[in-house]
């Protein structure tokens, strides 16, 4: 399904084939390839293919192909009384972060922050297939291990924390603050995104999270990759220095480096979202509790 902007015919079809060739029997929604603007069709539409896959017991896993611009739209009116009878995992990121915690927050509905199903061999390889495979069809925890060259990974600070895995993409995050941002006390936050605006998009958003209260009773923070920023310098500031400065303020663990978001990897993890997670910044890992039984 397509809850936000529209993917590639190509890239839709080659991820059916990844998933068909695992032995599942891929059912594509409706409206996936509509377009009105930079979403994939109507409002409606996008909400009623969510939706029907919410409500249909032979569906065991809902996929987005894309994230973009969209799924805020429809958050709110999805149909959490299905999701609560017949809980299935969503798998994507980005902007599908806004049904993530919708879900959540209504129904404590554990997701997958993973690859899209807009799928390309040259920016996601063998081992991201590999780590969706085993996310959706196995209840072993997963670890994921801090990457040096990831430049967050100059953020962690000592320690360890357990707490719910919650988070995403933190333009998201923040754009559901006063909507559906479930509470993050006992969490371990996750964060990650992209280049918009400049470091003051990065420190406009941590610090509405930080005075909305919305931090409150976090545990623990992980944090993932920012693309676009690796050059970005504001009077001797960086990314790095952003994301110390308004995170350091929590006293909490901080584990940098997670190779998961928008930076194209062939090894990109997929992280389950809701379930028990732990941090332990000395040893680089962040392990995580199976989102599926």
């Amino acid at each position: 399904m397509s809850p936000a902007s529209p993917p590639s015919r190509e890239g839709v079809e080659r991820g059916v084939e990844l998933l068909t060739g695992w032995g599942l029997r891929v059912e594509v929604a409706d409206h996936v390839f509509d377009q009105v603007g930079y979403l994939a069709g109507s409002d409606e539409d996008r909400l009623a293919d969510v939706n029907a896959a919410l409500r249909d017991p032979g569906v065991r896993a809902v996929f987005a192909t894309r994230g973009g611009k969209g799924a805020y739209r429809i958050a709110g009116d999805l149909d959490f009384d299905a999701a609560r009878r017949d809980p299935k995992p969503l798998v994507g990121f980005s902007d599908i972060t806004h049904l993530h915690l919708a879900l959540w927050r209504h129904c404590r509905l554990a997701g997958m922050h993973g690859p899209f199903v807009n799928w390309y061999d040259e920016y996601t390889g063998p081992d991201a297939a590999e780590a969706l495979r085993r996310s959706l069809t196995t209840t072993d925890p997963v670890t994921v291990h801090a990457d040096p060259d990831v430049p967050t990974a100059k953020v962690s600070t000592e320690g360890t924390a357990t707490g719910f895995l919650l988070g995403g993409n933190l333009t998201a995050i923040c754009t559901e603050v006063g909507a559906d941002l479930p509470s993050l006390d006992g969490a371990i936050l996750f964060v990650e995104d992209q280049k918009g605006t400049g470091l003051g998009q990065v420190d406009r958003q941590l610090t509405q999270l930080l005075r909305s209260g919305a931090l409150d009773g976090v545990r623990g923070v992980t944090v993932g990759q920012f693309p676009g920023f690796e050059q970005d310098t504001v009077h001797g500031w960086t990314i790095l220095d952003v994301l110390r400065d308004r995170l350091g303020r929590l006293g909490v663990p901080i584990l940098g480096g997670i190779p998961a978001g928008h930076a194209k990897r062939l090894d990109l993890p997929t992280l389950p979202l809701g379930t028990e997670a732990s941090i332990d910044t000395s040893a680089g890992t962040l392990t995580i509790e199976a989102g599926v039984r």
